[in-house]
């Protein structure tokens, strides 16, 4: 099964169904999120805080002449509807929780949803008979506040980890891009995923090249050694909740084996 992506100009990019997946972002308000995700798409950092409601972002790969998509599903801190999140985390398939070093709640909120999130799965795995493991990153953000400021000792993010093979624990600063870049590294080396989807190891491409991006000789020639891509979708629009929840019924009914998400035509 194929599934369309995006489009850019008249050129439509395929991805398998099988190398789609699909990354959550939680955690409590004002803990960096944002900035996680932003330097990770585009290396920067924004100063000003705008709270985020849900924001989705997809980035796609040409790794050796396979196609891959990322999608990014950075969600909100308030989380205003439960049903929501829990849709969120039933569709997702690695996960990031951040808190931030120097804010004891936003610890206290991160062992909640990483409590929800293995119940949630657990569950999904029960209907689903599914024996995939659940790749999860617990991220202490803000440690470039020193040590004065820090509320949440290091051996506390540790234990969160300790039991499970499939989680990892990491200190960043998204301000100064302290052990991003790693943290990104160990999680789709977790997930199984090309670890050259990891920020500092494939090449940005601009949309314009989208007419080529897919091809197997895909090569740029300024970089002939490289042969790791990863292009930001500027069009991308979030799933509608209905075929996310399409999706879920599908594999709880087995009958969508495939993992055939929506197939999204983006305009």
């Amino acid at each position: 099964a194929m599934m369309k992506t995006m489009s850019g100009g008249n050129c439509t990019l395929n991805v398998p169904a099988k190398n789609s997946y699909r990354m959550v972002v939680l955690g409590a308000s004002r803990v960096g999120k944002s900035s996680i995700v932003s330097r990770f798409l585009n290396g920067r950092f924004e100063d000003q805080y705008t709270p985020t409601i849900e924001d989705f972002h997809r980035k796609v790969y040409n790794i050796r002449g396979d196609m891959y998509q990322l999608d990014i599903l950075d969600t909100s801190g308030n989380h205003p509807f439960p049903a929501m999140r829990r849709l969120s985390i039933l569709t997702g398939d690695v996960f990031i929780l951040v808190f931030s070093l120097d804010n004891r709640e936003s610890f206290d909120e991160v062992k909640r949803l990483q409590k929800q999130i293995l119940e949630v799965k657990s569950c999904l795995k029960n209907k689903t008979k599914e024996s995939a493991d659940l790749p999860m990153v617990i991220c202490g953000n803000k440690n470039d506040h020193g040590e004065v400021f820090r509320k949440v000792r290091s051996d506390e993010g540790e234990d969160l980890v300790s039991s499970d093979e499939n989680c990892a624990y990491f200190e960043v600063s998204a301000k100064k891009n302290t052990n991003v870049d790693e943290m990104f590294y160990v999680l789709f080396s977790m997930a199984k995923l090309p670890h050259e989807m990891s920020p500092a190891l494939h090449r940005k491409i601009s949309i314009q090249y989208s007419d080529t991006f897919q091809q197997k000789s895909f090569r740029m020639r300024r970089v002939k050694d490289m042969d790791a891509y990863g292009m930001i979708s500027p069009f991308a629009r979030r799933p509608s909740v209905n075929s996310d929840l399409k999706y879920i019924k599908s594999k709880v009914l087995r009958e969508g084996q495939s993992r055939e998400r929506e197939k999204c035509t983006i305009q």
